[in-house]
């Protein structure tokens, strides 16, 4: 496996992963679990929002990572969703189209072309739950 830098592994936290690709969510979740952290996958949007119903798991997530292009609901549906009930959440979109980040504006997101190199993923999930980590209590 890929050597990551030392700074993959200060930080642990939890990732809800969504993406209805399972090769892409697993290589996702494989990547930021070697880096320490925890990782649940949804294979859709509205699976995502069903885990998100329970208060015991959403009160753990530390931030999301979603696809762009989903069926049934897209990136854009899921992000105006998710901010309606969690609006200070974390979210990292990712999208192998040009110019998807126009569908996201007003929507407080970090969005990121596929494909993605891990340090890469590591980097940015840091830097956005580091962004929102000093508010959260244990």
């Amino acid at each position: 496996m890929t050597e990551f830098p030392e700074y993959a592994v200060k930080m642990a936290f939890t990732v809800l992963l969504v993406d209805d690709n399972p090769v892409q969510a697993t290589t996702r979740q494989a990547i930021l679990t070697y880096a320490g952290n925890q990782v649940s996958i949804a294979t859709s949007a509205s699976h995502a929002l069903h885990l998100l119903d329970d208060p015991e798991f959403a009160g753990n997530v530390d931030l999301v990572i979603t696809d762009h292009l989903m069926p049934k609901m897209n990136g854009p549906q899921f992000v105006a969703t998710l901010r309606q009930r969690f609006p200070t959440l974390p979210v990292l979109v990712l999208s192998g189209l040009p110019d998807a980040d126009m569908e996201y504006a007003g929507m407080t997101i970090l969005y990121r072309s596929k494909p993605i190199a891990p340090d890469e993923l590591i980097r940015l999930t840091q830097s956005l739950w580091g962004k929102n980590s000093l508010g959260r209590t244990a």
